[in-house]
């Protein structure tokens, strides 16, 4: 993963934790009303993907454990980890691509309820993905999935006339020479792995993008709406479909690309296409991007257009983060798909203890507090939610004081303390379990594995009725809090 060159080592300072009755005078545990959204307290778990699903897509008794352990903690807001609106193979990630799929996810719901005794909200995020495949090797790149052109065979010169020729040719370049005969596509795809993108309209799917996203999008709000969820968030975030419409970098010329406008068309048509399936009575929001973080990228005066448009159009909610996209990737190993997160977008995105002179911390706060005074300008007064680094009360309690944002979304911090929003309302912040930001979370996720908590693992792992991860070394949910 990226790490910025400075290499500045930070603490986490959780600082001062309240006592009960300032708890109970603060702005994070007061409620907050918008729209169709009311929440008790303005306490909010980010969507994180655990890794825990059936490879169909289907919750499962591990995902129910998980999130009866983050609502124990009592949240204002759970959201549901990114699940996929298509009916497709997508590894253990949460699908809702068809009604069988309604059961599992009432099931979640009715364990989030009861676990939190009705205090927090569970809302679903909805995602779309494009297709993405692994790196490979060399010479199975070159003889099996390069499609040899003219332009090939003109820039090798002195080639034979056979299609095998010219790979035999091309197998015995060096590197920078083969990345000259090859299109810059084509050597992207030959050393991070291939990658759909939304400009891709020569492709007929590609093309038909926006004729079928509204629909898709609307039947997976729908069945989520009948399993019992409280909400939806619109995934338009990030390194996927939706996210890549809204760049900067998205150049279609078919009304869907080039200017802000043309390029928000799609994610308000499909937000308008799930309203008219879900009601004006339910609720309905989106998490996108402040800023790309990358080159030639959308930045936080596209972010603040955005905002305002999407509050116009009568969202329920905004969700801001950063980052996390595949242009700056690391490359992957042989074998291994490219990861949004690994490059400095995705540090903007995750930011670890390693950092620059900005450090770590409310790394977010100046471009979620523009997006705020955007919306806040143009008279609407939708719910902004801020993320990224966000680990103590005075931090938290600073950043709605100040019209940072009206939410506090705590991802990491609440993965190492499911109870930690909890313990501090109940004036027992001292007991809070304070995320490092090792990212060691992150790492696991990047292989698709189980994620777990390191801070879990220092004792009880031989406890009786512990569930392990599949290695048998880590623990698949937080250890329970024992209240005095």
């Amino acid at each position: 993963m990226y790490r910025p060159p400075q290499r500045i080592k930070y603490k986490p300072d959780a600082g001062r934790s309240p006592s009960a009755s300032e708890a109970r005078a603060a702005l994070l545990f007061s409620p907050i009303s918008y729209g169709n959204m009311h929440l008790e307290q303005r306490t909010w778990v980010p969507a994180m993907v655990p890794w825990r699903a059936s490879e169909d897509g289907s919750v499962t008794d591990d995902i129910l454990d998980w999130y009866e352990r983050m609502a124990r903690g009592k949240p204002g807001a759970l959201v549901v980890e990114a699940t996929g609106i298509r009916d497709i193979p997508s590894g253990p990630l949460l699908r809702v691509g068809d009604d069988r799929y309604i059961p599992g996810l009432k099931d979640l719901a009715d364990v989030v309820h009861k676990a939190s005794e009705g205090q927090t909200k569970l809302f679903i995020q909805i995602i779309d993905f494009l297709a993405i495949r692994r790196r490979v090797e060399r010479g199975t790149f070159i003889n099996r999935f390069l499609d040899i052109t003219e332009q090939h065979r003109q820039r090798l010169g002195g080639v034979g006339p056979g299609v095998d020729d010219v790979r035999e040719k091309l197998m015995a370049l060096t590197d920078d020479e083969l990345r000259a005969v090859l299109t810059q596509r084509e050597y992207e795809s030959l050393s991070m792995g291939f990658r759909e993108r939304v400009t891709d309209v020569h492709l007929s799917h590609i093309r038909e993008l926006p004729n079928v996203l509204p629909d898709l999008f609307a039947m997976a709000a729908g069945r989520a709406q009948k399993a019992g969820l409280d909400g939806i968030e619109l995934h338009y975030a990030h390194a996927y479909t939706m996210a890549s419409f809204l760049s900067a970098r998205n150049s279609r010329t078919d009304g869907y690309g080039g200017s802000q406008m043309d390029r928000l068309r799609l994610p308000l048509e499909v937000f308008r296409r799930v309203r008219g399936v879900v009601g004006d009575d339910y609720v309905l929001g989106c998490r996108y991007l402040g800023d790309e973080c990358i080159d030639a990228g959308s930045g936080v005066e596209d972010a603040k257009f955005f905002g305002v448009e999407f509050a116009r159009a009568g969202m329920d909610f905004l969700s801001v983060s950063r980052g996390g996209k595949f242009e700056d990737a690391a490359q992957p190993k042989t074998g291994s798909a490219a990861y949004p997160y690994t490059g400095p977008s995705g540090y903007e995105c995750m930011p670890s203890y390693i950092s620059d002179e900005q450090g770590p911390f409310g790394r977010n706060f100046n471009t979620v507090a523009a997006i705020r005074e955007a919306v806040r300008a143009a008279g609407f007064e939708t719910p902004i939610v801020v993320a990224g680094g966000i680990h103590g009360f005075e931090q938290a309690e600073a950043a709605l004081g100040s019209g940072v944002a009206d939410i506090i979304g705590a991802a990491r911090q609440s993965l190492a303390d499911p109870d930690w929003f909890l313990k501090l309302r109940l004036g027992r912040g001292n007991e809070v379990r304070v995320c490092e930001y090792t990212n060691s979370c992150e790492g696991l996720d990047q292989k698709h594995k189980q994620v777990t908590c390191r801070l879990w693992d220092r004792g009880g792992l031989d406890e009786p009725g512990v569930k392990l991860s599949k290695d048998g070394r880590r623990r698949l949910v937080a250890p329970s809090w024992k209240r005095q």
